[in-house]
C-alpha cells in the first residue's frame, strides 16, 4: 500500500500524510483489491464475525496473556476484552467491557518492552493522573490505571463512537464554515478545561479528534489521547521525564517554539489548532516544501499561505484570525483557545461566544 495525492497524483510511501509539492493531504493508494478489513480507531469499529474465545490453560499452568492479542480475556476480573481497535509504538487499544455494569470502554494497553522502562512507567501514570482530572463533555477522559498479576499495564477510557477527524478530512475534503466553526469552538472548550489545570496537549492533529454524535443526532468534537500532555508548571522530575529539548508530537502540526524544543505554554495548542483549522477549510497545510525537513523550516522562517489563496470564499477577516493563531511568535497569538475560537466565530459572520456559551453555561 501506498499515499497518493488527490490533486497531482504523485505517489509516497505508505507513512506519509502530506504532499510536499502542494500540501494537499495524502489519501491512500492500493496497488491491488484487498480484502476489506475491519476499520481501526478509538470508536466505529464494526463488530467482529465471530466471538473471542478465551483461551483455557493447561491444569496447573498459570494463565499467561499477551498484551497483542488479549480478545477473548478478562483483565483482574472486571473488563472483558472483546476484540483490539488499534496498535502504536506504546500501546495496544482495546474494546472491552465491564463484566459487571455491562459498560464499554476503551482500554489502553502499555507495550511488554516499556513496562520495563522506568520513565515510561513514569509518564503513563502522570497521563492518567493528569487525565483523570479532564471530565469534560469535549474530552476523552481517562477512568483508571490498571495493573494485572502478570505485569500487564493499561488505562481505562470511555469508549468513544464516530469518525476520525482525519477520515472525515479525507472523506469530505474541504469542509465548510458552518461545519468548521463548531467544531472548532468545542475543541476550544475542551482544551480551555485542561489548560486550566496547566496540561498542555501538545500532540493536537486530526487523527487525536473523534467527531461523534449526541443523543440529539447533532454532532460534537471530542478530543482524544492526552498521553504527551504536559504540565505547564514542571518540577525538576518532571523536566527529566519529558527530557526538554527532544521534540515530542506529530511534526505537521507542531508550534515553531515546539520544534525548537523551547518551554511550551497553551499557545502552543492555539498553533496546532489553527493549522487543524486551516486543513478542514482547505484540505492543506499553510506551509510548502519538498520534503518533511523543508516544511518544518518554512514554519520557522515563512508566513503562512493566506487561506484565500485556496479558498477566495472564505472571508478576510477569517484570514485574520488565522494568521493571528498561526504566527511564529507566541506573544503575537491568541493567548487561550477560546478567544481563538470566539475570534474565528465571529468572524465567519457567527455568534462567537454561542457554542462556547452553552458549553461552560454562560
Amino acid at each position: 500500500m501506498s499515499m497518493r495525492c488527490p490533486a497531482c497524483g504523485t505517489l509516497y510511501a505508505a507513512d506519509a500524510k502530506f504532499c510536499t509539492r502542494d500540501g494537499s493531504r495524502l489519501q491512500t493508494h492500493a496497488a491491488a483489491p484487498a480484502a476489506p478489513a475491519a476499520p481501526v480507531g478509538t470508536g466505529g469499529a464494526s463488530p467482529s464475525s465471530t466471538t473471542p474465545r478465551a483461551m483455557t490453560p493447561p491444569v496447573g499452568v498459570q494463565k499467561q496473556f499477551n498484551p497483542a492479542a488479549l480478545a477473548g480475556q478478562v483483565l483482574e476480573g472486571r473488563y472483558n476484552i472483546v476484540k483490539k481497535l488499534g496498535e502504536g509504538g506504546m500501546s495496544y487499544v482495546y474494546l472491552g467491557e465491564d463484566i459487571s455494569t455491562k459498560e464499554q470502554y476503551a482500554i489502553k494497553v502499555l507495550s511488554p518492552s516499556l513496562v520495563k522502562d522506568g520513565n515510561a512507567m513514569a509518564r503513563l501514570r502522570r497521563e492518567a493522573a493528569l487525565g483523570m482530572r479532564l471530565e469534560h463533555p469535549n474530552v476523552c477522559h481517562i477512568v483508571r490505571l490498571g495493573e494485572t498479576e502478570d505485569g500487564i499495564v493499561y488505562v481505562v477510557m470511555p469508549f468513544v463512537q464516530g469518525e476520525i477527524l482525519s477520515d472525515r478530512n479525507n472523506r469530505k475534503g474541504q469542509l465548510t464554515l458552518t461545519e468548521v466553526v463548531p467544531f472548532v469552538q468545542q475543541i476550544a472548550a475542551g482544551l480551555q478545561v485542561a489548560h486550566g489545570l496547566k496540561i498542555i496537549h501538545r500532540d493536537l492533529k486530526p487523527e487525536n479528534i473523534m467527531i461523534t454524535k449526541n443523543p440529539d443526532g447533532t454532532e460534537k468534537a471530542v478530543v482524544m489521547d492526552f498521553g504527551l500532555a504536559k504540565e505547564r508548571r514542571a518540577g525538576a522530575e518532571l523536566e527529566k521525564l519529558t527530557a526538554t529539548g527532544i521534540i515530542l508530537g506529530t511534526p505537521e502540526f507542531m508550534s515553531p517554539e515546539q520544534l525548537r524544543g523551547k518551554p511550551l505554554d497553551p499557545r502552543t495548542d492555539v498553533y496546532s489548532l489553527t493549522l487543524m483549522t486551516y486543513e478542514m477549510l482547505t484540505a492543506k497545510l499553510p506551509f510548502e516544501g519538498k520534503n518533511q525537513q523543508e516544511l518544518m523550516i518554512a514554519r520557522l522562517r515563512n508566513d503562512p499561505i493566506s487561506i484565500r489563496t485556496r479558498r477566495p470564499d472564505i472571508p478576510e477577516s477569517v484570514d485574520q484570525v488565522l494568521t493571528k493563531g498561526m504566527a511564529r511568535n507566541a506573544d503575537d497569538r491568541y493567548p487561550t483557545a477560546v478567544e481563538f475560537a470566539t475570534a474565528l466565530g465571529a468572524a465567519a459572520g457567527g455568534n462567537g461566544g454561542g457554542v462556547l456559551g452553552k458549553l461552560f453555561g454562560r
